[in-house]
């Protein structure tokens, strides 16, 4: 539960248990503290709204080492975020009736039946609040970089390229979503609202944007800049899909359709043509970066499943109850900012170290 080398986060706590949060590691002294800026962070992140769960988290940030008088002193920052709205009696079914598509039977076994998997334990998206706090802490130093990051796709219905939206939502419903495409946030939500009926979920696309980036910024293979981001965005629960750059459209091009030519001068260098490569060889171009980050269906729904019972080992129907997103983009927006902000944070770190 460890990401980083000069600058990583270890994640603890549960679900429904006390609290969770992260303990950041490597993070200057001297670095100002935006109490502000974190809470504005958390808001994109936390439940309660119209396409979330209805969990209701206050997400209030406790910083409790390694700030003092609202500067970064150098030490091990404990980031801790209490649980003020679980139920877990929502979950009493586990562990004799594991959940499909959920991680109960796999940690139960693992654990020898000591595991807490109440809300998917250890496990849970609840985690995810920690790297968003620990992101938001961190964010100066990225410096000119700039990140963004929206719903790309719910379902069958595709947004425009990040790119080609407006820069700030243009209404409610895009904030809502976390889409920056007024043109189909109306489908998407008809979608989301009409598979809720169905006491069902969907599936969904987050698109990341990165700009203003040096060039040469990440590590000779297996720490480059997408085998990095990759990690980390793989690791973002539900995710199952990473493509960088033009993906999987890459399979019908040739290499003459797919190389982007250098041009500009000596001293700055450009690479010419549209949505050229933002990394090479794991190392920064100094184009822009375009990441996407496919999300399974959230798997605990209200439907009736056909499960294992492990007391007589035979399979029964399952109906999950308690407050469950039906569609996990607009929250993971949020935390796909945080992870690409933690990983280059990380990488500047490193390449300041190296000289």
């Amino acid at each position: 539960m460890r990401l980083g080398e000069s600058l990583s986060i270890t994640l603890f706590g549960e679900s429904h248990g006390q609290l969770v949060g992260t303990l950041l590691e490597g993070v200057p002294a001297g670095l100002r503290i935006d109490q502000e800026r974190i809470a504005q962070r958390m808001l994109t992140r936390r439940p309660g709204g119209h396409f979330a769960s209805k969990r209701k988290e206050d997400d209030h940030v406790e910083l409790v080492t390694g700030v003092h008088e609202g500067y970064a002193t150098g030490q091990p920052i404990l980031i801790q975020i209490r649980n003020k709205d679980s139920r877990s009696s929502d979950y009493s079914f586990i562990p004799n009736h594991p959940r499909p598509g959920h991680q109960d039977l796999l940690m139960h076994q693992r654990s020898g039946g000591f595991a807490d998997l109440r809300g998917g334990g250890s496990s849970s998206a609840r985690l995810t609040a920690g790297i968003v706090a620990a992101a938001a802490l961190v964010e100066p130093l990225l410096g000119e970089i700039q990140i963004d990051a929206h719903v790309g796709a719910i379902g069958s219905i595709e947004a425009a390229r990040i790119d080609a939206c407006p820069e700030e939502w243009a209404n409610e419903l895009c904030e809502q979503l976390r889409c920056r495409d007024p043109t189909v946030v109306d489908a998407m939500k008809d979608h989301v609202d009409a598979i809720r009926k169905q006491r069902n979920s969907t599936g969904s696309r987050v698109d990341v944007l990165v700009s203003n980036m040096p060039q040469g910024l990440g590590e000779p293979w297996f720490d480059g800049l997408e085998p990095a981001l990759g990690r980390a965005y793989l690791s973002i629960p539900a995710a199952r899909g990473v493509a960088f750059g033009r993906g999987f459209e890459v399979v019908k091009m040739t290499g003459l359709e797919h190389n982007n030519p250098w041009s500009g001068t000596k001293e700055q260098p450009r690479q010419e043509g549209e949505r050229a490569d933002g990394s090479i060889a794991g190392l920064s171009s100094g184009s822009d970066l375009y990441a996407q980050i496919a999300f399974k269906p959230p798997s605990s729904i209200a439907h009736e499943q056909t499960t294992l019972d492990l007391d007589d080992g035979q399979q029964k129907p399952l109906v999950v109850k308690g407050r469950h997103d039906p569609v996990l983009g607009p929250r993971a927006v949020s935390v796909a900012r945080a992870m690409t902000t933690l990983v280059l944070c990380d990488l500047i770190l490193r390449k300041r170290d190296a000289f």
